[in-house]
């Protein structure tokens, strides 16, 4: 006899799989999974099969691509979110989407528990906890952060279950949505190999375009709206310059980064999307906001970047500095022109008419309307206590 219901967000993968089996057989719960599309172009009817086939209750599938665009992916490109200036937080801003859809699953079906397949080594746990408590006071199972499951163990009790694993999962540990792809495991945790061709899908790493390949974003209010002069849906944008900047080798991130928890790891991320996006948005801004906006946004898109990264989404200050970032937005408006070529990637043009550039004043050909005369006093008033501390050293 099963004590009550717990729901579990899942995935399909070796994890998830293998929590379903720990909650029937050694918490003696009912599981409801839930899988929630984010972009990852999983066979979700595959998904729901494999679910049923390990014995759940019931199973839900929840497009939530739009929300995540409009809700998570919109205010990341307004906050230039790039946690240690690298990576640019996919699998941060889908996990407290995902968490909500299962609070919500919970609420309906009068759930007792709410679970998932997170370790107690990554950042996932932080994500996912922290919204469940903020939207629930259930308790939490997490089966492979609670029994110390290592990678191995798992494999070897899905051998025993009869629970089928893919051969990617054997060799990788893949986490994919519209933002980007996060590719761990293996040979890649030797911090000095290099990562294996065939961990990327999304970046082409052979047989580049022989020729630069352009690609023009449009943004409105901060947000991209059309490429290459053509307005589409945010979901198919975000694809299009997806596959687009991939097919020319931009978009891999191998980089050392801080965990919540404390620790280094070496994680590898295709992100050609939110690579392109990210640079454009930023050099936009750059031409539009005043130096002084820029400096103080810096310093707000980090910390938002951090809060989105340590699992603090739900933590009011995300929100308090999302009003200020959206109101620099409403200049950010133009037309940023990024050059590709076998991996490398640069702006080389921009325009917008909130331009802050003025061509007559910073020309240095005949039409300059800048006066130049009024250098001599401003460069001496600049730079006037510097000047009198180092005569005053010089002195004593």
């Amino acid at each position: 006899m099963m004590k009550g219901k717990a729901v579990l967000a899942f995935s399909g993968g070796l994890d998830t799989s293998v929590v379903i089996k720990y909650l029937q057989d050694k918490h003696k719960l009912d599981v409801i999974t839930v899988t929630v599309d984010v972009g990852q172009e999983d066979n979700l009817k595959k998904i729901s099969t494999k679910a049923k086939s390990l014995g759940v209750l019931k199973h839900y599938n929840i497009d939530a691509r739009q929300e995540f665009v409009d809700s998570f992916i919109f205010p990341a490109i307004r906050a230039n979110a790039l946690y240690q200036k690298k990576y640019c937080l996919a699998t941060a801003l889908a996990r407290p989407l995902i968490a909500q859809k299962v609070v919500e699953v919970a609420k309906k079906e009068n759930a007792s528990a709410l679970a998932h397949g997170c370790t107690g080594k990554g950042n996932d746990q932080v994500r996912f906890d922290v919204t469940y408590r903020s939207g629930s006071n259930l308790p939490i199972i997490a089966p492979i952060r609670d029994l110390n499951l290592t990678r191995d163990v798992e494999l070897k009790y899905a051998q025993k279950h009869n629970i089928p694993i893919d051969n990617t999962a054997k060799k990788f540990s893949i986490d994919q949505n519209l933002w980007g792809r996060a590719i761990e495991g293996g040979d890649m945790e030797d911090a000095f190999s290099e990562p294996p061709d065939d961990a990327f899908i999304w970046v082409k790493t052979k047989n580049l375009p022989e020729k630069p390949q352009y690609i023009e974003i449009k943004f409105e209010n901060g947000i991209p709206v059309a490429v290459d002069g053509k307005r589409m849906r945010s979901i198919e944008l975000i694809k299009y310059i997806n596959k687009k900047a991939g097919a020319s080798g931009v978009g891999i991130v191998d980089h050392i980064e801080d965990r919540v928890v404390g620790i280094k790891s070496r994680e590898v991320y295709e992100t050609p999307g939110a690579t392109c996006i990210i640079e454009a948005h930023t050099d936009l801004e750059k031409m539009v906001l005043t130096k002084h906006e820029l400096k103080f946004k810096a310093t707000v898109d980090a910390e938002w970047s951090w809060l989105a990264y340590s699992g603090l989404w739900q933590d009011p200050l995300r929100s308090d500095l999302d009003m200020f970032i959206n109101t620099t937005q409403k200049r950010v408006s133009g037309t940023v022109k990024l050059k590709m070529f076998k991996g490398s990637l640069r702006v080389v043009g921009r325009k917008s008419e909130y331009s802050l550039y003025s061509h007559d004043l910073a020309t240095y050909g005949a039409g300059s309307t800048f006066d130049q005369t009024l250098g001599k006093g401003f460069v001496e008033l600049w730079g006037l206590q510097s000047t009198e501390a180092n005569k005053l050293l010089k002195k004593r």
